[in-house]
C-alpha cells in the first residue's frame, strides 16, 4: 500500500469561521462539499466536519484519513493484516474511500483521488 499523506479530521460547530481559520494558517481555498447530512471543508491537511451530533458522533471515532494510491490496494493490505473493513470501497466527491478498524481497534478513513466517475456506477 502507497501512503501518500495524512488528513487531519477537526469537527466544528461553525464551519465558516473554522474554514476562515484554517484558510489563513494554511494559505489554502477550502474545498466544500456535503456527505450524509455532514458540511464538509477540505483545507490543506485538515477536514473540518459540521453537522448533525448524532452524524459527528460517528465521524468522531475516525481518527485521520489517509491518502493512498489505491483504495483497492489498501483494502488487500489492511485485510491481509486483520483489520475489519467497515465501510467501502465506496465512490465519494474526493475519490474513493473505506473505512477500517486496525486490530487495535483504531479506526481510520483511507481514501484515494480516483475520479468516481472512472469506477463506474455507486452501487
Amino acid at each position: 500500500m502507497d501512503i501518500l499523506g495524512t488528513t487531519l479530521r477537526i469537527c466544528v460547530d461553525d464551519l465558516d469561521s473554522a474554514a476562515a481559520v484554517y484558510e489563513r494558517i494554511t494559505g489554502r481555498t477550502p474545498q466544500r462539499y456535503e456527505r450524509g447530512g455532514v458540511q464538509v471543508a477540505a483545507v490543506g491537511c485538515f477536514l473540518l466536519m459540521s453537522g448533525p451530533e448524532t452524524e459527528l458522533e460517528v465521524l468522531r471515532k475516525v481518527t485521520a484519513t489517509i491518502a493512498v494510491a489505491d483504495v483497492d490496494d489498501a483494502c488487500a493490505t489492511l485485510s491481509e493484516v486483520g483489520a475489519r473493513i467497515v465501510a467501502g470501497p465506496v465512490p465519494t466527491p474526493a475519490g474513493r474511500n473505506l473505512i477500517a478498524v486496525h486490530p487495535d481497534g483504531s479506526i481510520f478513513e483511507y481514501v484515494d483521488l480516483k475520479p468516481a466517475t472512472a469506477q463506474g456506477p455507486v452501487p
